[in-house]
């Protein structure tokens, strides 16, 4: 079956090249028994190609169970996976089977599986290398047919080198990896993700049709969808439902989203083509780059009004501005950068102090080079936010635009004591 037929058989809408990597795999491992492990951001559509490996293996007459390891406390998941033995523990007033037991010959897609405890982990191994497992309180060897999908929002390999997940299970679950893309590496697809998902709403609850202007298509496009298609499906149905006009503007669209007035004012930025890593010396997510752009921008328009203001005034008749006069400006509160605030007007001042410079002058001033280097820039505004805010990491970020995840690295990547 090709990629185009399993979109239309399962309800996939999107053309994005990583999203039809990701569906070209699912198809060529579901005739196999292989295990795979589905990589990809909370709200990504993990589970839905689970059920499509699923449907398309030999197995698909037989049982499919979805687990949330992340939803079952650490002391009874051993009991819910292998089963339990009567009176194995406190409250086992029956003998029970565990999920490998009921869905012999199926599928069972265990879904973040980096939440499993450790002590599981190591019962998990075992099935999956022999097809052995004992029911807690049992001594008992049992056999069980069942092939397994996990799926993961964390990065296992990491929780590996921390000691979180067992190194030899991760090998063993990711005999073939798959990687969902998160909807913002995928904006082409978001405006048909959206028009679907506000079709659906019109039927199911019998209002009219909603239509998004080009300033809201420019914003959704702009969104970063932290939740992925799970929020921007949350979105479609509170715009369906809640909005007053079927035609949706990017203003009325601003109350649904979170960073809506953000993404308003990096709307007006120059666009951005690229940014390679070679060019910047790091890598950037989008949101980052259109705050660190928009920052820049008023930092050297500041300075050079200021530089203006200044090099008007350096002609007077008794030469460059005394440094009483230049130190006569007040600070900025906390820190902070600010325009200058002169003592005097400069259209007060004597007429000889606005008597132009000579060309002599202009050749034997030496140009000072600004810093154009994005990273220095970055770590200007990170100092300074930091100074402004006393040290108070949550509230710099928040002022940068930023997590204050993001902030913690890029602290330790340029080495600021705060």
């Amino acid at each position: 079956m090709d990629v185009q037929s399993i979109k239309s058989r399962f309800g996939i809408i999107g053309n994005a090249p990583a999203l039809n990597h990701a569906l070209e795999v699912a198809n060529q491992v579901a005739g196999t028994d292989l295990t795979v492990l589905i990589a990809g951001e909370s709200g990504v559509g993990k589970e839905a190609f689970s059920a499509i490996i699923h449907a398309l293996s030999p197995r698909k007459h037989n049982p499919f169970i979805a687990v949330n390891c992340g939803a079952i406390p650490e002391g009874t998941i051993d009991s819910e996976l292998f089963g339990h033995e009567k009176g194995a523990f406190t409250g086992a007033v029956d003998a029970r089977k565990g999920y490998f037991e009921t869905v012999n010959g199926g599928t069972i897609f265990l879904d973040e599986i980096g939440e499993m405890p450790i002590g599981t982990q190591a019962r998990l191994l075992r099935v999956l290398e022999t097809g052995e497992f004992i029911r807690v309180g049992s001594s008992k060897v049992q056999k069980t047919n069942v092939r397994v999908i996990a799926a993961t929002n964390r990065d296992l390999l990491d929780f590996t080198r921390t000691g979180k997940f067992r190194e030899d299970l991760y090998y063993r679950l990711s005999t073939v990896p798959i990687r969902v893309p998160a909807l913002r590496d995928r904006q082409e697809d978001t405006l048909l993700l959206f028009r679907k998902f506000a079709a659906d709403f019109s039927d199911k609850y019998r209002t009219p049709g909603i239509q998004l202007d080009a300033s809201a298509q420019q914003m959704l496009l702009q969104y970063p969808w932290p939740g992925n298609i799970r929020e921007l499906k949350n979105i479609a149905e509170q715009v369906s439902v809640l909005s007053t006009d079927r035609v949706v503007t990017g203003t009325a669209l601003e109350r649904f989203l979170p960073q809506a007035k953000a993404i308003s004012e990096n709307l007006s930025l120059p666009a951005i083509s690229s940014l390679s890593t070679s060019q910047a010396g790091q890598e950037f997510t989008a949101t980052e780059r259109d705050i660190l752009y928009k920052l820049f921008f008023d930092l050297k328009r500041d300075l050079n009004d200021l530089k203006q203001a200044l090099f008007g005034m350096t002609g007077t008749p008794n030469g460059p501005v005394p440094e009483t006069m230049l130190n006569s400006y007040p600070a900025p509160p906390n820190g902070g950068y600010a325009a200058p605030s002169y003592p005097t007007p400069l259209n007060r001042l004597p007429s000889a102090a606005l008597t132009p410079v000579s060309t002599a002058a202009h050749e034997d001033a030496q140009e000072v080079e600004e810093s154009l280097s994005i990273s220095d820039v970055e770590k200007e505004l990170i100092i300074k936010a930091l100074r402004k805010h006393r040290g108070r990491r949550r509230d710099a970020a928040s002022e940068l635009g930023i997590s204050e995840r993001t902030l913690y690295r890029k602290i330790k990547e340029y080495d600021i004591t705060d």
